[in-house]
């Protein structure tokens, strides 16, 4: 039960960087793209990290 928070938030961070991707994708907007990069390789970072703390 201590896991869904975590998993949630990944979750969201996850669907907000992709649809950034596609977003900046269709308006041909390469800073949007990058944004959506950010924050999904920043979600994926984030996430490793928690799960190697919890044991």
């Amino acid at each position: 039960m201590k896991y869904v928070l975590p998993l949630l938030l990944i979750a969201v961070g996850l669907a907000m960087g992709i649809a950034g991707i596609v977003h900046g994708e269709a308006d041909d907007s390469p800073g949007l793209q990058l944004l959506g990069v950010l924050l999904v390789l920043a979600t994926v970072v984030l996430g490793v990290r928690t799960a190697r703390r919890s044991g």
